[in-house]
């Protein structure tokens, strides 16, 4: 067995990415593409300026006990030291999202893609977003390209199914 070690980078430049997002689209099960889906995240969640990467980790922490405020605080700071990384953003998205601030969210999603065209999760989220506010067919176009990236994505599947019976109760 040969082992192919890539240098260290951050983020969305890592190249260990296209290996990975290569073998998500192959996976074959769904544990298969969770264990993959980890190393991307964790991935993503890097970032080689150690003051970003402390205000980026408390943010996580902050978001995931549910103090929103201070999560919002950090990911600004996190953009504003960092607009090149596209974690920052998306975590920004998210924690926008859990404060139902929508337009805002999809607006840190935007950015998100545009720095991270694979983003499998900002495409989620904007096909939560799209669906909360009955666009549904913008909605279907975000989990579709989710789905392209990531075919094993938890409940996407599930979210097309809906939405395309949904469109085609509408047309009839």
């Amino acid at each position: 067995m040969v082992f192919i070690s890539l240098p260290l980078e951050a983020g969305q430049e890592d190249k260990r990415l296209n290996l990975l997002f290569a073998g998500l689209a192959k996976s074959n099960t769904v544990g298969e593409a969770k264990s993959i889906e980890h190393s991307i995240w964790q991935i993503w969640i890097e970032n080689k300026n150690q003051p970003v990467s402390r205000i980026m980790d408390f943010g996580i922490k902050s978001m995931d006990a549910g103090a929103l405020k201070a999560a919002l605080k950090a990911f600004d700071k996190v953009v504003e030291m960092d607009p090149e990384f596209a974690e920052g953003w998306n975590k920004r998205a998210t924690t926008y999202y859990l404060l139902r601030d929508y337009r805002a969210s999809v607006k840190d999603i935007a950015q998100t893609l545009r720095l991270e065209p694979r983003h499998f999760g900002a495409l989620s989220g904007l096909g939560l977003i799209n669906a909360a506010l009955g666009r549904h067919s913008a909605a279907l176009k975000a989990f579709e390209q989710a789905s392209t990236i990531h075919p094993h994505m938890s409940g996407v599947q599930q979210h097309i199914k809906l939405l395309k019976e949904y469109l085609k109760g509408e047309k009839t």
